[in-house]
């Protein structure tokens, strides 16, 4: 018998009106009660349930306490205290499709290894030509692979140790060319996995049982999932998870200068309490334009400034197919074309060991230009060449670059053998008529270089760009992205399922496997959380409606004061500016009287001045900053040098405004009351408070929050640019200053801190001196951002010693025999993919989302975890991504309410969950509660800012990475913490808001 669960598969309406059609489902019937499971296909056709309990059930079996193993996140990681129960009861769908697999299939695992050493696209060609070699062509449709290291198998090989000579061919090759590279493949027999003992764990109230095989089950279903978009030649990947279709119906946005912005769809297999769950959502990705490589060159060359360097960039590792071979069919009867890889432009520096290098006359040069060696002359074949190929395709082919005139045919080479330009050897040897203007490509190696005229290439479809996109792109993807949540719903139903291999259709393994999907999205049982009072001067309260409230005839709880300020208006040649001198003096009488509004004690301005800059660089702005309002034309590297000199050089606070947006008559007095609430932070004020109830613990002043994070190199950044965390914490119970402190990694792309230690001493002592407490705190509440799945021990094995050890260097000996502070440590998921839909549209806000305060721990949560799903705000466009919460440690709840609940909450997970949605309510920048809860949302910023501080190195103007150009301005830099070290002035202020 199958029992009753919460968050089952849903069909239909839900109870209402659901999106237009009546539900996310296969069809638009009344829908079936929810209901959850594993429901596997028996032989004919039998449907036969596996679980017999609910969550409830289960977490009834958890109350003595007791560690539990198996699918929990590890042991000694804190298990769920109880689902919550506080706020209005909602149901709604989540972006889940609920696997079914039958309870007696076995996953048998082979670890694969390839000799000699291969890796990327060529190790994925090995692997599938292992899939047609002789040793496995008689299980073929039974096995599944990463096409990297793992295969699994749906019945075991007939060896443990299976070995295969696979000859290398490329995937447009039907044979192996002449003295290809021969590979042992070797797969070696680990374990079998058993889908039944993941089934009996899932469902059994036993909290002693243990499952190790859980993550590796999760894994090969992954792979079983994943496997299908890496055989399928409509499909283009990113990473494992990513799929997105290459069909002519895709959905398709042009983003300019040769990349082109597809939709697709993220799938992840997941486990929940009493079934297993496939996560699939819309992703996007910017992809390279199919087509002529010489009409996206162009594109790019004359969008970004005529930079070949730029280009270069581009440009490298691109793969296209040359056109002037002949046509070739395989036996498929398809067209064929031999695919080569770009290295880059042609450089003065290629083949510098060979006995004839070719002579380039500079970088990026055309193809007169590039000359290599022939031997034989002009009837032979050059060791670059490309080979033989139609002469008619160069004649008939469109060319926007400028062309050259009949004039500049060369003459042959003599028979003798010697130099050869390119373009000499395409005219006569395929009467080509190369264009003299476009730079030459380089397809071999930097070491043996094989050069092409782009006009004889077209780019391989499907191939995703890393590259940074520009901000005119960027603004074009968030065009293409931003749809309704009703939208992307029934895409990821209607399109979705099938693009990522849900369907028996399309993905023949899972029939094979004996592996449904009911095309329904499930439903999940969710509350919605009573919004907290917001207050302001005076106790006077802020009405909360939908999200967000004003502040008519509200003053900010606690003001700074500005008796010395003045301000800079900074001018570009070129450029108009948005004020005269008299509109100057008008604007800034009005921004005095907004700030005059809100509480804040303001004095007339000192004279300031219009600063004219040479150009972005100009050393002038230096000299100027002892002022604090700047108007800025519109320039993003005005404003970082700005942040820098008066963040870490001068220790002076500096407000940013952009001129023609703050000279608009229409929503000033809206812009300026934004403008104070950040200025009120600089200057140490706190803008409101919550009422005290809802701050629960942290209302006894005995609690500070810390929000930590961690920034990474973007794509673009110099080699030299370091990873960089950062640190804020709340000096007292009021929780309006966070003061912050950055720290420069010591390792790229390393994301547990190692300076901890030391940033949390700094913020103990200013709770001590800022927030006037004759003791330390009891409690250190963490919220932790950025961390992701696979890193959740690291949190505790390498970052909490580190924590601790700074308590034992501060705190007295009195305290540490109390063992004093309590730690509890909060994991905050941003990027992950979980969204979720109303049923009814009287749950919906006016956007189409879950209304704000919307909270979810049970449907697609496990139970023995502690983690729950909240979505605080109002998204103004788009799907609301919620938070995701993971409680990795807890000393201070459960020993806190042991004995004594708030009268409103019926278990610990209440009281966290109630104070995680009102830390969302303290972000002092905006009337509006944030995304994330105010600690991980600051640590963000801070974060960001010492982006600012280190743009030469985060956002450098692409250079060429060949050591033959290092031009570069980030060459040799080393960055240290003096670079994002906060001026003595400063760095116990807000300085980052």
């Amino acid at each position: 018998m199958s029992a009753p669960g919460r968050g089952g598969s849903f069909r239909g309406g839900g109870g209402g009106r659901g999106p237009r059609r009546g539900g996310f489902g296969g069809d638009s019937s009344r829908g079936r009660s929810a209901r959850g499971g594993f429901q596997g296909r028996g032989r004919g056709g039998v449907t036969v349930s596996v679980f017999s309990y609910t969550e409830d059930a289960l977490l009834a079996a958890t109350k003595g306490g007791l560690s539990l193993a198996g699918l929990k996140l590890r042991e000694g990681f804190p298990c769920r205290p109880g689902f919550g129960t506080k706020g209005t009861p909602v149901t709604l769908w989540a972006n889940y499709f609920e696997m079914c697999p039958p309870p007696k299939v076995m996953f048998y695992r082979y670890d694969i290894a390839v000799s000699p050493a291969v890796a990327g696209r060529k190790l994925s060609q090995v692997v599938r030509l292992l899939l047609e070699s002789e040793e496995l062509m008689e299980f073929r449709l039974d096995v599944a692979t990463d096409f990297k290291s793992t295969l699994v198998s749906r019945q075991k090989l007939p060896a443990d140790e299976t070995v295969a000579k696979i000859q290398y061919r490329s995937e447009d090759e039907d044979e192996p060319r002449q003295n290809a590279t021969q590979y042992e493949v070797r797969l070696l027999y680990t374990n079998t996995l058993s889908v039944s003992h993941l089934i009996e764990y899932l469902t059994s109230t036993n909290i002693s049982a243990r499952f190790n095989d859980a993550q590796s089950l999760v894994q090969a279903f992954n792979i079983f999932l994943n496997h299908h978009s890496k055989l399928t030649g409509n499909l283009a990947t990113i990473g494992a998870s990513k799929k997105f279709s290459l069909a002519d119906n895709a959905d398709k946005w042009d983003l300019g200068t040769g990349l082109t912005a597809i939709r697709g769809f993220f799938s992840s297999v997941r486990v929940a309490t009493c079934r297993l769950l496939v996560n699939v959502n819309v992703s996007h990705g910017a992809f390279y334009e199919a087509g002529p490589l010489d009409k996206i060159m162009f594109m790019y060359y004359s969008a970004h400034q005529r930079s070949k360097y730029k280009l270069n960039n581009f440009l490298a590792k691109l793969k296209v197919g040359p056109t002037h071979l002949p046509e070739r069919k395989n036996k498929k009867g398809e067209i064929v074309r031999k695919v080569k890889t770009i290295v880059g432009l042609a450089n003065t520096n290629d083949g510098h060991g060979l006995q004839h290098p070719p002579r380039v006359k500079e970088f990026g040069a055309g193809p007169k230009d590039v000359e290599f060696w022939l031997e034989g002359g002009g009837g032979g074949q050059p060791a670059s060449s490309p080979g033989a190929g139609s002469q008619e395709e160069g004649k008939k082919k469109k060319k926007k670059w400028k062309q050259a005139g009949p004039s500049d045919k060369p003459s042959s080479t003599s028979s003798s053998g010697g130099y050869i330009s390119v373009y000499e050897f395409f005219w006569t040897k395929y009467n080509w008529q190369t264009n003299p203007m476009i730079p030459i490509i380089n397809v071999g190696t930097r070491d043996t270089p094989s050069y092409l005229p782009p006009e004889v290439c077209v780019v391989v479809p499907g191939q995703n760009s890393n590259s940074k996109l520009n901000p005119a792109q960027t603004q074009q993807m968030i065009q293409f992205a931003v749809r309704s949540p009703w939208e992307n719903a029934a895409s990821i139903v209607r399109d979705g399922f099938q693009t990522v291999g849900l369907s028996s259709q399309a993905n023949v393994l899972l029939d094979r496997f004996g592996v449904s999907v009911p095309p329904q999205l499930i439903t999940v049982s969710g509350r919605v959380l009573n919004e907290p009072k917001v207050l302001y001067k005076e106790g006077k309260p802020a009405p909360v409606r939908s999200g967000s409230w004003n502040m008519v005839n509200v003053k900010l709880n606690t003001t700074g004061t500005m008796t010395n300020w003045s301000y800079l208006l900074i001018s570009i040649p070129d450029r108009r500016d948005a004020f005269d001198q008299a509109g100057l003096i008008a604007m800034l009488v009005k921004f005095q009287e907004a700030l005059r509004k809100t509480g804040m004690v303001v004095a007339p301005p000192a004279l300031g001045r219009r600063l004219v800059l040479r150009d972005q660089d100009d050393p002038e702005l230096d000299n100027s900053l002892h002022l604090l309002f700047i108007i800025l034309p519109d320039t993003t590297p005005l404003y970082n040098r700005i942040k820098h000199c008066g963040d870490v050089k001068y220790g002076i606070q500096t407000i940013c405004v952009v001129g023609h947006k703050i000279a608009k008559e229409k929503g000033q007095d809206q812009y300026f009351a934004n403008v104070a609430l950040k200025l009120n932070l600089k200057l140490r004020g706190n803008n409101q408070l919550l009422d005290k109830p809802r701050l629960g613990i942290i209302n006894e002043n005995k609690t500070m929050v810390v929000g930590i994070d961690v920034t990474h190199p973007s794509p673009g950044s110099s080699s030299r640019a370091p990873s960089i965390a950062g640190m804020v914490a709340s000096v007292d119970r009021w929780l309006g200053q966070w003061p912050a402190v950055l720290r420069v990694q010591a390792g790229a792309r390393q994301e547990m801190v190692t300076d901890l230690s030391d940033m949390l001493k700094s913020r103990l002592q200013l709770w001590k001196t800022k927030g006037h407490h004759q003791s330390l705190p009891e409690n250190i509440l963490v919220y932790r951002d950025g961390v992701s799945e696979g890193q959740y021990d690291k949190v505790i094995d390498e970052e909490l010693p580190r924590l601790r050890k700074a308590c034992t260097e501060v705190y007295p000996t009195s305290d540490q025999k109390k063992d004093l502070p309590h730690f509890t440590i909060v994991i905050v998921g941003k990027r992950h993919h979980t969204r979720f839909y109303p049923t009814k549209e009287a749950n919906a806000d006016r956007s189409g989302n879950p209304k704000p305060g919307t909270i979810v721990d049970r449907g697609v949560t496990e139970a023995r975890n502690w983690d729950f799903f909240l979505q605080a705000h109002a998204a103004i466009q788009g799907t609301a991504r919620p938070g995701h919460y993971v409680v990795v440690l807890d000393e201070i709840f459960r020993a806190r309410y042991a004995k004594t609940l708030p009268p409103d909450c019926s278990n610990v997970a209440d009281v966290l969950e109630d104070l995680t949605q009102s830390l969302c309510y303290v972000y002092g920048r905006t009337t509006k509660p944030v995304s994330l809860c105010t600690p991980a949302y600051y640590a963000d910023i801070v974060c960001e800012r010492a982006r600012c501080y280190l743009s030469g190195v985060f956002d450098t103007p692409t250079q060429s990475a060949e050591p033959s150009l290092a031009g570069s301005q980030t060459e040799g830099l080393q960055v240290g913490n003096e670079d994002v070290r906060i001026h003595e002035k400063l760095k116990d202020t807000m300085f980052y808001i």
